[in-house]
C-alpha cells in the first residue's frame, strides 16, 4: 500500500512515516500542500493523510482539490483541529475520516489488532 502523507511539522511527519513503514507501507512525505498536490499528480496512492493546516495550500483545499481531480482513494485529515465545525467541514470536502491530534499510534495500531 502506498501512502501519501501531508504534514508540515516534519518531526511529526518522520515519526509517522516511519510507524507507517515498521508496518510495511510504502510513504511519500510532502511538508506543504502544494507539494503534496504535485505528487498526487504525479502518483497513484492507495490512501492521503492530510494535515489541515499546511503552508501554500491548506488540507481542506487539497482535499477538495484531489476529489475533484477524480481521486478516488480514502482520505484521512490528520489534525489538531477539533470542534464540530471544523470536523464537518474537513468531511463535507471529500475526507472519508478525521483524526484529531495527538494520537497514540501505538494504542491505535494495537487496537486493530485485536
Amino acid at each position: 500500500m502506498k501512502i501519501l502523507l501531508v504534514e508540515d511539522d516534519l518531526s511529526s511527519g518522520k515519526l509517522l512515516s516511519k510507524i507507517l513503514k515498521n508496518h510495511h507501507y510504502a510513504i511519500d512525505l510532502a511538508t506543504d500542500g502544494l507539494t503534496g498536490l504535485e505528487l498526487a499528480s504525479q502518483w497513484s496512492y492507495d490512501l492521503y493523510i492530510l494535515d489541515v493546516q499546511l503552508p501554500k495550500l491548506d488540507g481542506i483545499s487539497l482535499c477538495h482539490r484531489l476529489r475533484a481531480q477524480g481521486k478516488t482513494a480514502p482520505i484521512l485529515m490528520l489534525t489538531g483541529k477539533r470542534s464540530n465545525d471544523d470536523i464537518v467541514t474537513g468531511l463535507d470536502a471529500g475526507a472519508d475520516d478525521y483524526v484529531i491530534k495527538p494520537f497514540d499510534a501505538n494504542r491505535s495500531w494495537n487496537d486493530n489488532r485485536r
